[in-house]
């Protein structure tokens, strides 16, 4: 699109040429899964790889990777980029930092150090990559997750890390054979993947210093707010109250680490009405990822996690990986082309004698539903002249919102017991209801009773 422009900060491409700390992503790729590498398919078991539409270009982490790990090393990640960029030879204007923004008629402006670009339409892709500490007394002196020294430094010293999500657990797993103490504090208890059956909590990599604090080793997981840090010399005072009884402990320790997360520089965006939300002040966006206060300004990346769709069962999007923002990007680009530049995107035609085993196709192989549940829906609608149509892939929010008088949305949905299973969400009339089909040991979707009952839901509509 000529007159669309996206900002990508150098801190969010750097990301992956400084952290995770430790060197090892939490995002797989299998190179051997059910299907081949390349297809669509295969996508689900490939989470670290970009979607272009060169067949040769897909599917490129593999070849990236030594086969130690199926987490791909953090080098390898950064290959894997830097070869995506190169092959598909996308326009990249490297060393070109954005430093502001402005209006100019109905054109946005993009202040950088190379210069001043126009456009009709800016997206900001620039990470969540801020780091970002509490209000806190002494919290000021301690250094972030960002600034954690090499690991054999913490040999034979004790660590008080503040916060005990993800970067909180991965210094601790880090620091496991080399500190003499390590302590993770925060007011709420830490949330396990494996518990949450999600990518909700600590995930499975990480929890080695959970089991040595169950165990009574060297670790201790400590449910409690940190009142204080005080510097002591050469080392920290670090002040708490626990969560449940409001006793204080005091702790001596060597080193103070604030694993406490980052937010997303949006610099001067704020200024111009952009409005955030959340701890981490992320931009607050409509389901089509576009700023809630400023029409017209989009949002890219890791920041599409702060468009949080249903939140069925209480789970949030995956749009904080790229297993999950990679499909909103594409969507994106056709939701702008569309409505900015008039350009439709293909909308193919489906038999009615294709509507049941399609849908059943989708909800078992489709790798958007695997990585978006509850988020991404493959979505019919009944045309007047044409017939039924394919939509596409769309957020599922707005299909409920304001989608079509006659259509169905189907995605996958996963409840508290771990269950994962199709549901049908119809419209007629503009009457929507929800039509849950059963789960499948091996998930696969392409049952006679499900297609009895996705028959079941859509007769009269689109069957």
């Amino acid at each position: 699109m000529k007159h669309a422009a996206i900002s990508a900060d150098e801190n969010a491409g750097g990301m992956f040429r400084k952290w995770p700390f430790f060197q090892r992503l939490l995002s797989w790729t299998k190179p051997y899964a059910p299907f081949e590498q390349g297809t669509r398919e295969y996508e689900r078991y490939d989470w670290n790889s970009l979607l272009p539409e060169e067949k040769a270009c897909r599917a490129l982490m593999c070849s990236m990777m030594d086969g130690t790990s199926y987490y791909p090393s953090r080098p390898e990640m950064q290959r894997n980029l830097e070869a995506f960029a190169d092959r598909t030879g996308v326009a990249v204007r490297y060393g070109c930092r954005w430093t502001g923004t402005r209006r100019d008629g109905d054109r946005w402006v993009l202040e950088t150090t190379d210069g001043e670009y126009r456009c009709q339409v800016p997206i900001f892709a620039v990470g969540v990559a801020e780091p970002w500490r509490p209000q806190m007394p002494g919290i000021e002196d301690v250094p972030h997750y960002a600034e954690t020294r090499p690991a054999e430094t913490y040999a034979g010293r004790r660590v008080f890390i503040v916060g005990k999500e993800n970067s909180g657990f991965e210094l601790a797993t880090g620091f496991l054979q080399w500190a003499k103490q390590i302590v993770l504090a925060s007011p709420s208890p830490a949330k396990l993947s494996i518990n949450t059956r999600s990518l909700v909590g600590v995930r499975a990599r990480y929890v080695q210093p959970y089991e040595d604090h169950v165990l009574a080793g060297g670790v201790i997981v400590l449910d409690a707010s940190i009142e204080r840090v005080e510097r002591t010399g050469k080392t920290f005072r670090v002040h708490t109250r626990k969560a449940e009884s409001a006793a204080e402990l005091v702790f001596e320790v060597d080193d103070v680490i604030a694993a406490t997360g980052f937010t997303s520089p949006i610099q001067d965006l704020g200024k111009l009405g952009v409005a955030t939300v959340g701890r981490n002040k992320l931009p607050a966006q409509t389901p089509f990822w576009e700023s809630a206060s400023v029409p017209g300004v989009y949002f890219g990346g890791t920041i599409h996690q702060a468009s949080p769709g249903l939140r069925k069962h209480g789970l949030p999007s995956n749009s904080g990986g790229v297993n999950g923002h990679r499909y909103n990007g594409r969507i994106l680009a056709r939701r702008v082309a569309k409505k900015h530049f008039g350009i439709d995107p293909e909308r193919p035609v489906v038999a009615r004698a294709e509507v049941v085993s399609y849908l059943l196709h989708e909800v078992t192989n489709a790798p958007e539903l695997w990585h978006q549940k509850s988020y991404l829906a493959r979505v019919l609608v009944q045309d007047p002249k044409r017939g039924i149509v394919d939509d596409g892939i769309l957020p599922l929010q707005s299909f409920l919102d304001s989608g079509p008088a006659d259509g169905v949305a189907a995605t996958l949905e996963e409840n508290p017991a771990g269950d994962i299973y199709p549901v049908l969400y119809t419209r007629r009339g503009g009457v929507s209801a929800e039509h849950a089909l059963p789960p499948h040991p091996l998930h696969d979707f392409r049952t006679r009773d499900h297609e009895k009952a996705v028959v079941a839901a859509l007769e009269g509509l689109l069957v």
